[in-house]
Parts: C-alpha cells; sequence; structure tokens
C-alpha cells in the first residue's frame, strides 16, 4: 500500500502534475455532464416511448387519454408520472430499474399478448411504488393546496375530503388515466386487503 500511495503521490510532484490535474478535471467534467445530459434524455417521452418496443403500445393508449390532451393543455409523459422529479430519488430510481432491463432483454413482455398477460402485475407494481411514496410523482404537478374548490363538484369535494380524513392517497381513487384498466382489483380494493405498512 505504501507504494502505491508513492506512487500516486508522485505523479502530483512532477513537472507535468498541473497538466495531470487539469485533464483529470476535463475527464471528470465531461463524464459528468454525459451522465447528466443522459440522465435528462433517459427522462423524455422520446427515450421511454421510442427505445423500448415494449413501450409503444403504452404510447398508444397514452394518445388521447386526460394526460394527452385536456382542457388545460398541461400534457404529462411518461417520466412525469413514473420517475421521480427530485435528483436523488431519480437516480436512484435509474439503478432500481433492472428488472426493467433483465425484462427487455429477455423478452418478458415483447408482444402484446405477454404484456396483457402481466399487465395487472405490472399495474399492481407501479400502484404499491405510489402508495409508498404517497403519490409522489402526482403530487409534483396536482397539488392539494392549489385545489380550486369551485371548479370542483359536489361529489368531488366530498371525495377529496373523505380521502384525506381516511388516509388515502391519489392512487388509490386516481387509476387507469393514461393506461388501459387491467383485470382484477383496482388500488383500493387490493390495499384495504393489504395491512398497513408502519
Amino acid at each position: 500500500m505504501l507504494k502505491l500511495y508513492r506512487k500516486f503521490r508522485s505523479w502530483g510532484a512532477g513537472p507535468g502534475s498541473l497538466l495531470v490535474l487539469v485533464a483529470g478535471l476535463a475527464l471528470g467534467a465531461v463524464a459528468f455532464a454525459s451522465v447528466g445530459s443522459f440522465m435528462v434524455y433517459a427522462n423524455s417521452e422520446a427515450f421511454c416511448a421510442d427505445s423500448c418496443h415494449e413501450m409503444k403500445q403504452l404510447q398508444k393508449e397514452h394518445k388521447g387519454a386526460v394526460h394527452d390532451v385536456n382542457r388545460s393543455g398541461v400534457r404529462a409523459t411518461c417520466n412525469d408520472c413514473h420517475v421521480p422529479h427530485a435528483y436523488v430519488p431519480n437516480y436512484l430510481a435509474k439503478l432500481g430499474l433492472w428488472a426493467d432491463y433483465w425484462g427487455h432483454f429477455t423478452g418478458s413482455i415483447d408482444t402484446p399478448e405477454k404484456f396483457e398477460a402481466k399487465r395487472f402485475e405490472l399495474a399492481r407494481r407501479v400502484w404499491v411504488y405510489m402508495k409508498e411514496n404517497d403519490s409522489r410523482e402526482c403530487r409534483h404537478c396536482h397539488t392539494t393546496a392549489k385545489m380550486d374548490p369551485d371548479r370542483q363538484s359536489e361529489k368531488a369535494l366530498k371525495r377529496h375530503e373523505k380521502g384525506r380524513l381516511d388516509g388515502l392517497t391519489c392512487i388509490e381513487c386516481h387509476f387507469a388515466m393514461s393506461h388501459k384498466e387491467p383485470e382484477g382489483p383496482g388500488p383500493q380494493e387490493m390495499f384495504a386487503k393489504e395491512p398497513a405498512r408502519h
């Protein structure tokens, strides 16, 4: 270890040490910028929907849905609903996608038939994730503090108040907004059967 330390230290002692330092800083900056640029691209609809043929079907389902076309003109894309917006959770989410990469390379949902067979399992995974983080991605755009009660129906006002009192989160009532609803129980029924996690 001492030899290695001395060798490492000698790199900063000679006349070329400034060159080594500048080159190291430049390489670090290029690597950092490359990773950052890729992360921005990896959060784009072009990457999510066009890079993987499995996602093309989901992109078709999204076309014309309320998160695609609506009266406000605000459009949500894949990453708006499925990826955390804060930097650290975003990077952690990207690292946690190895199961998805494995599924892509092994062809687990590479046909419409295979996808339909797994639709409920995949939806359930997203619902559980959103329940556990209190619908964080929904709340990035939809904040209860900014909801205009005058523009909500009486029924919606009552349901939102009941949901708040019951400790429900967005995904328990608002699901299948951009994708076809799978066969099986919805989030509210599913979570009512599961014991509370504390």
